[in-house]
């Protein structure tokens, strides 16, 4: 399975011969899965599909793409957002992978977490344990479970000019499926302003009148699973690192670690790739002979269990979010939410 899937997101992002050929063979798979997706959104505009009504304001953080937008930092953070106005907010997740789930605790201890592939039930759940407002991750197509505000991430990593759909694509939807969104924020790691501004005016020709904010994912300091140490990242300088990445375009992650100036050794995986033990003395004996040996946080929750104490620490490198631009459209998002209270 793992193989397949990266073979598959390998024809997705290559650009040479053989996967441009395998791209045109599967495009009338995409026409038809196109025709499947706006039949399915009419329906819903139409209200022929109903979507169902909750008594405490909805927030559903999601996507046009398959993975790798940064969909569980951001929703993390806007149910920060909302503590900070004094309201306590459920979160709910189908839970795919179970890593996401773990990693919402993590970020925000306290919060209830609620994993239901049936968003509704789930945010029925978070309701009767006394929330006060529900951030929904990855939802935007769970268009049965109704909300209040709708954020869309797009990743300017990722950002290639040209969209494709599924299956010759990574794309769930349009670019013009945005328009249904109350903002869209553009998320950064190592993309240069320049492919961040082709991003924006691709948005200013699909959905004209939605805000757009900027966010940068950006290294933050070095945590130890087993200890909880924390280190500045300028311990990085110089070191020779094995790096670890199960997620969504990993190669973002390595150059980050690499523009901090550590000798980087990347290892890769499929995103919400499942550790066994053995694939944990594995990665250890292979860098044992490294400074460090670092994750991200995602993959940190599965792997902590599994990590051999012989090996020492295994460090993830936590993330900040930095607003770029448009702050502004963020703090009308949250007080129209809230105003929506009944």
């Amino acid at each position: 399975m793992a193989d397949r899937r990266r073979a598959i997101e390998e024809i997705w992002a290559a650009r040479g011969r053989r996967a441009r050929v395998f791209r045109a063979l599967l495009t009338p798979a995409e026409l038809l899965y196109r025709v499947a997706v706006n039949a399915r959104g009419k329906l819903y505009d139409w209200g022929v599909f109903p979507a169902e009504e909750f008594s405490v304001p909805v927030l559903s953080v999601g996507n046009l793409t398959v993975g790798g937008t940064g969909k569980t930092p951001v929703a993390a953070w806007f149910a920060r957002l909302l503590l900070d106005r004094g309201v306590t907010p459920g979160i709910v997740l189908r839970g795919y992978g179970g890593d996401e789930t773990i990693v919402h605790q993590r970020l925000n201890p306290g919060v209830p977490v609620i994993a239901a592939p049936d968003r509704g039930r789930g945010i029925r759940e978070a309701i009767a344990s006394g929330v006060g407002a529900i951030v929904l991750d990855d939802a935007f197509q769970h268009r049965r479970a109704g909300r209040d505000a709708d954020v869309v991430l797009i990743n300017a990593d990722a950002w290639s000019g040209q969209p494709r759909l599924l299956p010759a694509g990574p794309w769930r939807e349009p670019l013009r499926s945005a328009r249904r969104a109350t903002l869209i924020v553009v998320t950064r790691k190592i993309a240069d302003r320049s492919t961040v501004g082709d991003v924006k005016r691709a948005l200013a020709n699909a959905a004209p009148r939605l805000p757009v904010t900027t966010i940068q994912l950006a290294p933050a300091h070095l945590i130890s699973t087993s200890t909880g140490q924390t280190l500045p990242l300028q311990a990085l300088h110089g070191a020779d690192l094995t790096a670890i990445a199960a997620i969504a375009h990993p190669d973002a992650f390595f150059k980050q670690l690499t523009e901090l100036g550590a000798i980087v050794r990347p290892l890769s995986f499929p995103d919400h790739h499942a550790f066994t033990a053995e694939e944990a003395r594995s990665l250890a004996a292979q860098a044992s002979t490294s400074d460090f040996v670092v994750c991200t946080l995602k993959d940190a929750v599965k792997l902590e269990s599994l990590w051999p104490a012989e090996a020492g620490s295994l460090w993830y490198v936590s993330q900040r979010l930095r607003i770029e631009d448009g702050r502004e459209n963020v703090d009308r998002l949250i007080e129209d939410l809230l105003s929506s209270t009944p």
